[in-house]
C-alpha cells in the first residue's frame, strides 16, 4: 500500500473516531434519560425501548472499534512489510 492510500486510511480512522464520539454523546444522553425515569417507567415499553437503544448504540461503538482495528492492523502490516523489504531485500 502506498503512502497516499495509508494517509486516506488514517483519515478514515479519524473520521470514525469522530463518529464514535458523537455516538457516545447520544448514548450518554439516552442513558441519563433512562436513569432518570421512575422505576415503573423503566420497566414499561418506553423504558425497554430506551434500554434497547442504549444497547444498540454500544453495539455500534463496538463495531466501529473493530473497523478501526482492522484499518490500523492493515496499515501496521503494510508498514512492517515495507520495513522488511527495505531492510532485507535491498541488501
Amino acid at each position: 500500500m502506498n503512502r497516499e492510500r495509508r494517509k486516506v486510511i488514517n483519515e478514515l480512522a479519524d473520521k470514525i473516531r469522530e463518529l464514535q464520539a458523537e455516538i457516545e454523546n447520544v448514548q450518554s444522553e439516552e442513558q441519563e434519560y433512562y436513569d432518570n425515569m421512575p422505576e415503573g417507567i423503566q420497566d414499561s415499553e418506553r423504558g425497554e425501548k430506551a434500554s434497547e437503544a442504549i444497547d444498540n448504540l454500544q453495539s455500534a461503538l463496538d463495531s466501529l472499534d473493530e473497523v478501526i482495528e482492522y484499518l490500523e492492523k492493515r496499515n501496521f502490516w503494510d508498514m512492517r512489510r515495507k520495513f522488511w523489504e527495505s531492510t532485507y531485500m535491498e541488501a
